[in-house]
């Protein structure tokens, strides 16, 4: 059975492949710019992800020029429209493993491709979690009150939580506003588009893939 890692790996290359065909050195290196959980991604995980991918039927593959410092043709790999229909599958999907730490930043990189009830969905949840989080936090901060170390993260993570909450209530707002269809945020300058001057690691705003 896949494990959710391996589930989030798939959503990630099939989403980067709606761009354009690419190899794998060119969908790690996205990978590792733009989507933070596989900033550290190894060829090791990654190429037996596409060969699952192929074999599924959801990716095909081709040879493609080699490289600068190789002749050996490099693999191009291309959405199927058996692909297509899978990504719009996992876009669409929105149960509480999509707003957790890992998975969120990845889901918001992809919201241009996904409609607007889905994410809403995430947003909301998002948002919950981060209020029980803080909540928690607020409950158990008297039990730090004679460490000063203790104390300055305490605050720095609590104001952390405090900024994105803004942040998602903003994003909430105007897709609530918003024509219901896939992408309709997708302004740069949009308000809610700019982040929080200084965000905790864990929750910092992707940047949207369209």
């Amino acid at each position: 059975m896949a494990t959710k890692r391996q589930h989030l790996l798939d959503f990630a290359v099939l989403g980067l492949l709606h761009e354009a065909p690419m190899h794998g050195y060119e969908v790690r290196k996205r990978l590792g710019l733009a989507l933070g959980p596989f900033r550290a991604l190894s060829f090791g995980t990654l190429y037996p992800a596409l060969r699952g991918l192929v074999a599924d039927g959801h990716l095909s593959e081709r040879g493609g020029a080699g490289s600068a410092t190789s002749r050996r043709p490099r693999i191009v790999y291309e959405l199927t429209e058996r692909g297509r229909a899978r990504f719009a599958e996992l876009a669409g999907g929105a149960d509480d493993t999509a707003y957790d730490d890992e998975a969120f930043a990845l889901r918001v990189a992809f919201f241009g491709r996904t409609e607007t009830s889905a994410r809403l969905r995430i947003l909301e949840g998002r948002r919950a979690r981060l209020k029980e989080r803080l909540a928690q936090l607020q409950a158990g901060s008297a039990g730090v009150e004679g460490d000063s170390w203790a104390r300055l993260l305490t605050r720095h993570t609590e104001e952390s939580l405090q900024r994105d909450l803004h942040w998602l209530g903003e994003l909430i707002a105007a897709e609530r506003n918003s024509p219901a269809r896939p992408g309709t945020l997708t302004d740069p300058n949009h308000p809610a588009f700019q982040p929080p001057a200084a965000r905790s690691s864990d929750s910092a705003a992707p940047r949207p893939l369209t």
